[in-house]
């Protein structure tokens, strides 16, 4: 190593001995890395204020200089998870850079050269929202209005196809924009619209099972277009069903199509002490924006504000383990572009005009599907008919299925017959309730 880094090694200056062992003391400016980290913040402070000619040609020579000291994958032949996590550490970083550059681009009407770069970006990354943004507005700008359109639909197809997802809300207002021929503000500027977004959704579960046609219905069913009214599904079913978790990963997979916000609520109302719609109302008031002094006291007028501020928007509303339809009716908005998801034991929780969805336990396969993708397949096929048992002794309800299952992954030594020899110990201190 000495001969490749010292002038003299006789008198090394870069790799020095350090004890038992060695140093690498490398000069300022040596690293390729330092250099592009400089520049990229030299850019940056010169585009933070007003962004003039001089400056945006300034900057874009800086980044310009910062790219061109890459040349071929960082830490190139270099093995091991640390190496593979900084060269995606540092690809993300230089792709941030390349989409600064472009974005000075766009705004120093350099639209044919962005176009050309953004195509082969896109090609490259084709599920970044942010550069297929950027790629319809450079169309755009550049008069070439229906390949911008193009472009969106093609990821579109994507999303749907790759992630069984829309475009982003950004992505879809900049489309709303192009078709009706308005001008095409940058995806990543400011939000002109100045109420709050709400996004109160619980996490989806990694490993949701089952329901398949059922998800496909729902997920239909909450993407149509508008109506005259908004949409309301209720779904009910017996505790451990599978009710909550159900509706979640349905809300995950609509968000798109409900860009102005996702308000969730757990209403308690299997329990002794369900949620007053006034306290629920005064909850979603202030996630969609309004200061908690001028939340109104009355029910009815808070009800009424509350419709107000949905008027005009696409929001997804999930009111969780409802009591009865008398609960949530307060709760539901009055613009046709808005959704609701409830969820309840009872098959009356759905106020008029709601599709009701009864909801029962896991058929024989999604119940051994759920157990096989906890415990794992190994331990699962060693004992298929004492999986078989415990899964019986569940009544395939998804809740306990989830249960037995975490408890057995969580102890190596057990086997499936044991736990359906056991089964109360297994289960005593998750009581399912008087209804199982």
């Amino acid at each position: 190593m000495r001969r490749v880094l010292e002038n003299d090694r006789t008198r090394p200056a870069v790799l020095r001995s350090a004890g038992d062992g060695y140093r690498l003391d490398v000069p300022d400016g040596a690293l390729d890395l330092t250099g592009f980290d400089r520049r990229v913040a030299e850019a940056a402070r010169l585009t933070a204020g007003g962004r003039s000619r001089a400056d945006l040609d300034a900057a874009r020579l800086l980044l310009t200089e910062a790219l061109e000291l890459w040349s071929g994958d960082p830490l190139a032949g270099l093995p091991g998870p640390f190496a593979e996590t900084q060269r995606s550490r540092l690809a993300e970083r230089r792709l941030a850079a390349r989409r600064s550059r472009l974005e000075i681009d766009l705004e120093l009407g350099r639209y044919a050269e962005a176009v050309a770069e953004l195509t082969a970006l896109t090609a490259e990354h084709p599920l970044r929202e942010d550069l297929h943004g950027l790629l319809m507005l450079a169309l755009s700008r550049d008069g070439r209005q229906a390949e911008a359109l193009a472009a969106y639909a093609a990821l579109h197809r994507t999303l749907r196809s790759e992630l069984g997802a829309d475009p982003g809300p950004e992505l879809r207002r900049l489309h709303a924009r192009l078709l009706a021929g308005g001008p095409a503000p940058a995806p990543s500027g400011p939000d002109p619209d100045p109420v709050t977004r709400p996004a109160s959704l619980p996490a989806d579960l990694a490993d949701f099972t089952g329901r398949a046609d059922l998800v496909a219905r729902l997920t239909a069913r909450l993407t149509a277009p508008p109506g005259a009214a908004p949409t309301v599904i209720a779904l009910f079913g017996a505790g451990g069903v599978g009710k909550t978790a159900l509706a979640v990963h349905v809300a995950h997979r609509v968000r798109g199509d409900h860009p102005d916000g996702q308000l969730y609520v757990d209403l308690h109302g299997a329990g002794g002490d369900p949620a007053e719609p006034r306290t629920v109302l005064g909850s979603f008031l202030q996630a969609l924006g309004v200061a908690r002094d001028a939340v109104p006291d009355g029910l009815a007028e808070r009800a009424a504000l509350y419709r107000t501020r949905l008027a005009g928007r696409r929001v997804l509303v999930l009111l969780d383990n409802a009591r009865d339809a008398e609960q949530v009716r307060p709760l539901l908005p009055g613009d046709p572009g808005c959704a609701v998801l409830v969820t309840g034991r009872a098959p009356t929780v759905g106020p008029a005009g709601a599709w009701s969805v009864p909801l029962r336990a896991f058929a024989a396969d999604e119940a051994s599907a759920l157990f096989t993708g906890i415990v794992g397949e190994e331990r699962a096929a060693a004992e298929p008919a004492a999986v078989a048992e415990v899964l019986r002794l569940c009544g395939h309800l998804p809740l306990a299925v989830r249960i037995v299952a975490a408890r057995l992954a969580a102890r190596p030594g057990w086997t499936s017959g044991s736990v359906s020899e056991g089964w109360a110990l297994m289960v005593g201190p998750y009581p399912l309730g008087a209804d199982q």
